[in-house]
């Protein structure tokens, strides 16, 4: 019954994802499990992981996230999802899911696009990285990048955190 109420709240994708690791870097003050999703649209020419350009992997649903949270749980403080454009909705919903079951977790999106998608509620997510690589104006560690880290305030506004990744 469960999972009937889970699809029922989430939904049928078709997302996937190729791997996850615990990372330091990709979100500032936070022990990150960053879940790298497969099927990027975006396609950034220079783009350090275009393993994720196709539809390869897991699925990513929400029994994909019990199963992290069971292995991983008591060494993170933050879910990041390392894509996911192709479905954006689906991201916000997993989000949701996260926020629901595991209140203790933060939650960020690392997106490609220049800009969420429409209709898109941001504050489902406590962090979020948006903007496509483009190699001469660099990553987020480079003053000249396009990509903007966001934290959400306790208002619910964000604040463009991409200066704590400069040297």
């Amino acid at each position: 019954m469960e999972d009937f109420l889970s699809t029922l709240i989430l939904g049928d994708s078709n997302m996937k994802y190729v791997n996850t690791g615990i990372v330091f870097q990709e979100i500032p003050d936070e022990t990150t499990l960053a879940i790298n999703i497969s099927n990027c649209p975006c396609r950034c020419p220079g783009c350090h992981s275009s393993y994720l350009w196709s539809d390869v992997g897991e699925t990513l649903d929400e029994s994909a996230i019990d199963d992290f949270i069971k292995v991983y749980g008591g060494d993170i403080s933050c879910i990041a999802f390392m894509g996911g454009d192709a479905d954006p909705n689906y991201i916000v919903r997993l989000a949701n899911y996260i926020h629901q079951k595991y209140s203790d977790k933060k939650v960020g999106w690392y997106s490609g696009r220049v800009r969420l998608a429409q209709g898109i509620d941001k504050c489902v997510f406590d962090y979020i990285k948006i903007g496509p690589y483009i190699k001469h104006l660099g990553p987020l560690k480079s003053k000249t990048t396009n990509q903007r880290l966001y934290k959400k305030l306790e208002d619910d506004t964000f604040e463009d955190i991409t200066y704590r990744f400069w040297k």
